[in-house]
């Protein structure tokens, strides 16, 4: 944990609140009338196992029948990184795309845009002949998918149901430079060079005036996590001045394989982690007593509401619970639901 971090002052006390009140109030998480203005948005990451998994499975219909029972039309997915283990035959004619994301998350559920951002695992020849990260912006390009991946980092602004401002959005790729083994000829990363530019592009973008009342940073990568990964000492020299300084409302992530939220006293920023959508799961290594509000080890899908007032967030698990929510006022204020 760096000192940066060490130094803050964790809201334990502000999000204490009893297992009983928790039970009720969880219950009531969608018992409310549907706000008209809100546009709704599930996200995801780290689901594109291999094999196909059991978790991934149940996440995926987990997603499915949440939007029917509560009469939702998401706007988009937001994939949070991870999208290929193994190897993608074929790379962008790849038969995984049908059967791993199009039937999977099937466009009768989520008919709007799948905005993606590449991971780690996204970031690998496999096989030798595949550039998998070359092969999910080719995919994108054929027009004939919901898959959203302009370029490595892009934005895109999301508007109320009447077309007034609500969110700006900025994809980014954290898949920072760092040593990898000379014989390693499998994992990549990007070049100093490529990590300079993008940094530069996103204080330019951080700084770009938007009338949204929501400013919401996606990075594969955590900023920091209570899970094994710990704290990116690179996000936090490079970025994350940026994103305190500019107010961004949340930054959302995946990586660790299971669902966080974490908030820090005086910071504007809520970090919220979204990456057990179908991969092994992971074991939390800080307690969310110690630093949370919210860690758990848990397959599951993140379902996020925004209205010009307000940002609320629900951590779904695999049996379509919701076993955590918040809101998160255009004046910051954070209220556990």
């Amino acid at each position: 944990m760096s000192s940066q971090t060490t130094r803050r002052q964790f809201l334990r006390q502000t999000f204490a609140f009893s297992a009983a009140a928790a039970t009720g109030s969880l219950s009531r998480a969608l018992a409310q009338p549907v706000d008209p203005r809100a546009q709704h948005i599930l996200m995801i990451g780290d689901w594109g196992a291999e094999d196909m998994t059991r978790g991934q499975q149940q996440v995926a219909a987990s997603m499915v029948s949440y939007a029917q029972r509560n009469a939702l039309k998401p706007q988009s997915l937001f994939m949070l990184g991870d999208t290929w283990y193994g190897d993608l035959d074929g790379g962008a004619a790849s038969q995984r795309w049908n059967t791993q994301f199009e039937k999977l998350y099937p466009a009768s559920a989520f008919p709007g845009p799948a905005y993606t951002i590449a991971g780690n695992h996204d970031y690998q020849h496999m096989p030798a002949t595949v550039n998998k990260l070359h092969a999910e912006l080719e995919y994108a390009k054929t027009g004939k998918s919901r898959w959203t991946m302009p370029a490595r980092w892009y934005t895109f602004d999301v508007a109320t149901p009447d077309h007034k401002p609500l969110l700006h959005v900025i994809a980014t790729d954290t898949n920072a430079p760092h040593a990898i083994k000379p014989t390693d000829k499998v994992n990549f990363t990007l070049s100093e060079d490529d990590w300079h530019e993008q940094t530069q592009w996103l204080a330019a973008e951080l700084a770009r005036p938007t009338t949204a009342p929501f400013t919401i940073v996606l990075g594969h990568h955590p900023i920091y996590s209570n899970g094994p990964h710990g704290d990116h000492a690179r996000l936090i020299a490079d970025w994350e001045p940026m994103i305190r300084q500019h107010k961004v409302s949340a930054y959302l992530a995946g990586h660790d394989h299971d669902l966080q939220h974490l908030e820090f006293a005086d910071h504007p920023t809520s970090f919220v982690c979204s990456g057990a959508g179908g991969a092994d799961l992971y074991d939390i290594k800080i307690d969310e007593h110690q630093r949370g509000p919210y860690a758990m080890k848990v397959h599951g899908f993140t379902h996020l509401e925004a209205t010009p007032d307000a940002l609320t967030f629900r951590h779904i698990d695999e049996t379509g619970a919701v076993v955590h929510a918040f809101s998160k006022s255009a004046g910051g204020k954070i209220t556990i639901l």
